[in-house]
């Protein structure tokens, strides 16, 4: 930790470490995301949960969903990476929830950005106040919601209407993190985290946290990473022991591509160094994260929850419906061919044949490039490249 906080101002530094991590990632086999079936349950091509550590659905005939169980044994923390709902998959991600016993849903990311939805609206509004999802009988409502000036904290009811029984679910939505870049500082996203933290929905006595962001991957990695070092500090009592690039490979066997800059890799080390002077004892500091964070103040019109019409569940309708074109397809971060089949993970070097697709990721995630929903199959070349769309985190 000490040298690695000497160059937290080298940009070269942190592009030369993003990199090495990525090529010293685990490669493991992901077929049930490229059945035909599941096609339209992922929100991008490129971005797909590992077999090994996917989570099943188990009420219901398909048990798909573009979600990872991460799980950090030694911090005793475990996480569902999940992609932003499509409009055909809310009621699956309500079941996910039920069946894991999952206490907080932690959302980073908006339903539309730059124009674009990221995830449709799978929570009531304060308009409605209820949604019901007919294909898995389930219906949420909503109990309160706490608007501050960046981050909106909401309670919700999930009922299974098949028996009856209620739960009350915390819905913590981080509402001015922006794709592929970072919170404003590291105090505000610490002051954020720790008001989950709080709820006591991240300990052993509830089940796993449901993360998501639009793809699951890039702001939900840096969530659970940063989350995990400092418990990781806490229970060592020792900052320099605490290995962070280690910790980020390990979680990536658990899902792909977690963590997508050098710039949210940096953010991550910035904000774990700050919250390691909480643990080893500075209690004021907590406090000047909520100045800083200015939480009080009134949302901007951007960071402002508001119900997006176009982005609605539908939630009369059953999934794998019609309403499905909804899928957003990323770019070449992957190939479905290239990749290995055995099980569950082997190591990735740099000569590999995935590198090259891994660098244009990097290209596709600094371009402006717009996406687009997509709802026919592509027919030919020219067609492909009009439809090319970067993946979204």
């Amino acid at each position: 930790m000490d040298q690695e906080s000497e160059d937290i101002n080298s940009e070269g530094r942190w592009q030369k470490l993003y990199l090495e991590i990525r090529n010293q990632s685990h490669e493991c086999s992901y077929k049930v995301a490229k059945y035909p079936e599941n096609r339209n349950r992922n929100r991008y091509r490129d971005v797909s949960p590992f077999d090994h550590s996917r989570v099943k659905l188990e009420n219901t005939e398909n048990d798909y969903i573009n979600a990872s169980l991460v799980v950090m044994e030694e911090a005793q923390r475990s996480y569902i990476l999940t992609q932003g709902p499509l409009r055909n998959t809310c009621g699956h991600f309500w079941l996910m929830i039920w069946e894991q016993k999952t206490k907080a849903v932690i959302m980073l990311n908006r339903v539309i950005e730059k124009g674009s939805e990221k995830c449709a609206q799978y929570w009531p509004t304060s308009e409605e106040r209820e949604m019901t999802f007919r294909d898995t009988r389930f219906s949420v409502t909503l109990l309160s919601e706490d608007t501050k000036s960046y981050y909106t904290t909401r309670v919700l009811e999930l009922q299974n209407i098949n028996t009856g029984e209620k739960r009350e679910i915390y819905h913590f939505h981080y509402t001015t993190w922006p794709d592929f870049g970072v919170p404003e500082s590291p105090a505000s996203f610490l002051n954020f985290l720790f008001k989950v933290r709080e709820s006591g929905a991240l300990g052993v006595d509830h089940g796993p946290a449901v993360v998501h962001c639009s793809a699951g991957i890039g702001r939900s990695g840096t969530f659970s990473l940063v989350d995990t070092c400092l418990v990781l500090m806490d229970k060592r009592k020792d900052p320099s022991s605490v290995d962070i690039k280690s910790i980020l490979l390990d979680m990536r066997k658990y899902r792909m591509g977690l963590i997508q800059t050098p710039d949210q890799l940096r953010f991550s080390y910035m904000a774990v160094l700050e919250g390691a002077k909480y643990i080893m004892g500075d209690s004021s500091v907590q406090n000047r994260w909520r100045e800083l964070s200015r939480e009080d103040q009134e949302p901007t019109s951007e960071s402002r929850p508001s119900s997006q019409p176009q982005a609605r569940c539908p939630t009369e309708r059953y999934n794998g419906s019609q309403r499905a074109g909804q899928l957003e397809e990323g770019g070449d971060y992957r190939q479905d061919s290239k990749v290995s089949t055995q099980s569950p993970c082997k190591e990735q070097d740099l000569d590999s044949s995935t590198t090259p697709k891994r660098r244009r990721e990097d290209s596709i995630s600094k371009s402006g490039t717009a996406k687009t929903p997509q709802s026919k199959p592509r027919t030919n070349d020219s067609e492909k490249k009009r439809k090319r769309l970067k993946t979204s985190d």
